[in-house]
Order: structure tokens, then C-alpha cells, then sequence
């Protein structure tokens, strides 16, 4: 009989394997693969006697009761969907385990005093519509008509996605008023490669990172690529290339800040026209709320300089705002303690990553361990975590359950 560990990885190598594109690993927020996953996490969590549930957003949930069932409950999980051409391990990794964890406990007989849930967030990496933190933010309040309306690239609104795509015709709202939860906590590979230099399989989260994303429009003129002389373009897309370039200078100038451009989209798009228009995305992170705010004022000025220089428009749309968010103490120090007796280590470092702790930390306290991620590479398909260390992970999470008060 294979152990829990060994479970886990056959778990993580099915569900790499769950894609909506042959070529890559691709989930995003309803497709028809994100929803064979979440099928297969459904089933997992039924093999394991947990209530099952899922949410017409495609967030799941499993229910242990434990001994006292009407005691506040501690939540555990993470996202299975992932970004274009992914690893297997970032997001999948925190469900499977958080599954082993339990089936350890089954298999040393062993009940909690209060419940635990496992969740299994539809939408964490906000692929589909460039808005993150969709399952999550749905468990702590109703998704705001703003963000049901946001649009995907075939026009198709959040809301109507919903509404259309659901998964079953049984879905319910997942939600926990604030307070209602102990806390929720976090397994995720590392996403850097602090551990590895370390020489350590995991360690703590302190805080994760404030981040800012936005999309960036400039408009020009279309013009006949042949005909148009060099001083009379309003290239829209020359334009976005200086302003990717002064994001780059910014964040190079202002270390630990981080500027990503991840996706860029040109109109009309052919080789003999000028672009009219170009937009593309701005990812930006800092673990200061101050100072990331600082160089995104400093950013739009820098863009209003050049477009202006340009002759071209501006729009500059905010999508997602999200503070830094301190890992809770308490129940930090209570994983610190298990990561202690496991490994000997205590280490804690902050995320430059977002997680839907930055979400959660609303409703509850959260807490969040990482798991060493070799080289630091994630959202590759080359991401990988060893048997060993997800194994270390899986004791990690089992001595904190046990340890934890009623």
C-alpha cells in the first residue's frame, strides 16, 4: 500500500496531466480541464469520508468534522489553476498535501478536536480574465458587480461565465463569514530559490508582498507601413515599447521592487500597419505598500511624459490592488514549531508571490509554509519539487494539526 507521500506525487502527476491544451499545462478559471480537476479533487476528498461541496465558481471543499464539528474550523488550501504553460506543483501541491496530511492522521488513528476544510480554489493566477484571487475572494464576500462584468478575450463576462459554465447543476456558495474561521494555512513551493541556497527543504512565510496590476493602453493612429514617413507615426506600439523600458529602468533602480510586463496585444496586428493601438500588462510588487505606491506614481508620470512626447493617448486602468499581508504570529510560530521539530530549521522569509492568504487574511489569520522548488523555477513546466521534500512538507502540516488546541 502506497504511503501518503506516495499518493501525493501520483496525485500531483494526474493532475499535470488534466490540460486544456495538448501541447502545455494550461487551467484557467472554468475551462473544461479546470473542471475535470476539480472533479478529481472532489473524488480525492470523498475516498477521504470528507462532506464535499462545490461552489458555482468551481472552488471545492471537503469537510472533516472531527470531534467537536460545530467548533470553528481550521481551513487549509491553495488554487488548482494554473498559468500558460506551467509546472505541475505551484497551487496543486497545497490541496494534495494538505489531503496527505489528513490521510496520515487517518492512518495513525487520530482525530482533531475541530473541523478542518480543505479548499481548492477555482482561480488563483487570474489567466482568463486578468483578475486574480476569483475562488478565494468569493469564499469572504459576493464578487462585486465591477469585477462580474470584467470581460475575457472572446467578450464573455465573469458573471455569465458563472452563470453558464458552472460545473453542476448542485453548486453552492462556499462562504465564512469574518471570524468564523481558527485560520487557514498554506503549503506552496517556494517560487525562489532562498531554500535551495539555504540547503533547506522548507521554511516559514513572514509576509507576502504588496502587489499591483494593471493593463496600459496607448492609442495611436493606423497608418500605411510603406507611405508614412518616420517623424509623422503615432506608432502605439514603439510608444508601449519605451514604457516597458522605463518599467524596467524603474524597478532596476529600486530594488526589491519588481515590474512585469507579461502580455501584450497590438491592433490591427499586420506587418504593412502602423499600430493603432497596443495594451499590455503591468505586474507590480513590493513588500512596502508605501513604496510600491511611490513607483506606481512614479510610473504614470514617466508614461504621461512619453505619450505625450508621442502624441499619443493614455489609459491607464488599475485591476487589482492588493497591501502586503503579515503572516498571523500565533499560528506562525505554531508552524514555526512543527518546521523545528521536523527539519531543525527555523527559517522564515517573506513571498514575493501572491497567495490567496493575501485574500483569506480577511476573514481569519493565515499562515503559510514553503516547500523547496528547485532552481527557484515556477510557472515553467520545468518546476519541480523532490518526493523528499513534498514528503518533509506533508510531516511539517501533520505535526501542526496535532499540535493544535481545541
Amino acid at each position: 500500500m502506497p504511503s501518503p507521500a506516495e499518493t501525493a506525487i501520483s496525485r500531483l502527476d494526474e493532475l499535470g496531466k488534466i490540460s486544456d491544451s495538448p501541447a502545455h499545462l494550461v487551467r484557467t478559471f472554468l475551462s473544461p480541464a479546470n473542471q475535470q480537476a476539480a472533479a478529481r479533487i472532489l473524488s480525492w476528498m470523498s475516498d477521504l469520508g470528507m462532506e464535499t461541496t462545490q461552489a458555482p465558481d468551481g472552488t471545492v471543499r471537503g469537510i472533516l468534522p472531527g470531534t467537536q464539528p460545530d467548533a470553528a474550523p481550521l481551513l487549509i488550501g491553495s488554487h488548482y489553476d494554473t498559468v500558460i504553460d506551467a509546472g505541475k506543483y505551484d497551487g496543486a501541491l497545497g490541496i494534495i498535501a494538505a489531503l496527505a496530511a489528513l490521510e496520515t492522521l487517518r492512518l495513525e488513528k487520530i482525530s482533531l478536536p475541530f473541523p478542518v476544510h480543505i479548499l481548492g480554489f477555482s482561480d488563483e493566477e487570474g489567466i482568463r480574465f486578468q483578475t486574480t484571487y476569483l475562488g478565494s475572494r468569493s469564499i469572504t464576500a459576493a464578487l462585486d458587480p465591477l469585477t462580474l462584468a470584467t470581460r475575457d478575450a472572446a467578450g464573455i463576462t465573469i458573471g455569465h461565465a458563472i452563470v453558464t459554465e458552472s460545473p453542476t447543476a448542485t453548486a453552492a456558495p462556499i462562504f465564512y463569514p469574518p471570524g468564523t474561521p481558527r485560520g487557514y494555512l498554506e503549503l506552496h513551493i517556494e517560487q525562489g530559490r532562498v531554500l535551495e541556497e539555504a540547503g533547506e527543504p522548507a521554511c516559514v512565510v513572514t509576509s507576502i508582498a504588496g502587489q499591483s496590476r494593471l493593463t496600459i493602453t496607448l492609442t495611436g493612429r493606423a497608418d500605411h507601413a510603406g507611405t508614412t514617413p518616420m517623424p509623422l507615426r503615432r506608432d502605439a506600439l514603439t510608444g508601449s515599447a519605451a514604457c516597458i523600458l522605463a518599467a524596467e529602468a524603474l524597478a532596476q533602480a529600486s530594488p526589491p521592487l519588481v515590474i512585469t510586463v507579461g502580455k501584450i496585444q497590438v491592433h490591427p496586428g499586420a506587418s504593412n500597419s502602423i499600430p493603432q493601438t497596443a495594451s499590455f500588462t503591468i505586474d507590480l510588487r513590493h513588500p512596502d505598500d508605501k513604496t510600491r505606491q511611490n513607483a506606481l506614481t512614479q510610473l504614470h508620470e514617466s508614461y504621461l511624459r512619453i505619450t505625450d512626447e508621442r502624441h499619443l493617448q493614455l489609459h491607464w486602468q488599475p485591476v487589482q490592488d492588493n497591501n502586503a499581508t503579515p503572516c498571523d504570529p500565533s499560528l506562525t510560530s505554531a508552524l514555526l514549531h512543527s518546521l523545528t521539530t521536523i527539519t531543525g530549521s527555523t527559517l522564515a522569509i517573506p513571498s514575493g508571490a501572491g497567495h490567496d492568504g493575501v485574500v483569506v487574511s480577511k476573514i481569519c489569520p493565515i499562515a503559510m509554509l514553503f516547500i523547496r522548488c528547485r532552481e527557484g523555477l515556477s510557472h515553467h513546466p520545468d518546476e519541480y519539487a523532490t518526493p523528499e521534500d513534498i514528503a518533509t512538507g506533508i510531516q511539517i502540516l501533520t505535526h501542526f494539526l496535532k499540535s493544535q488546541p481545541a
